[in-house]
């Protein structure tokens, strides 16, 4: 009987951990869209003063 105690109790941790990273991934790709949107308001002297030319903004926004 603990057994199967055991192995619902992973399952369950299982699907805990999968929905944990869907939310991760999700609060990943959003900071991204933000980061691009504000960066691409930007005018190019703006860009400029801060060292980034257009072709950085995906970069900067994925966190490379």
């Amino acid at each position: 009987m603990s057994t199967m105690e055991l192995n619902r109790s992973h399952a369950v941790g299982g699907v805990g951990k999968v929905a944990a990273n869907f939310f991760s991934m999700l609060s990943a790709w959003n900071d991204a869209r933000v980061t691009r949107r504000e960066l691409n308001r930007l005018s190019d002297r703006e860009l400029d003063d801060i060292g980034l030319c257009r072709g950085d903004i995906e970069r900067i926004a994925r966190g490379f």
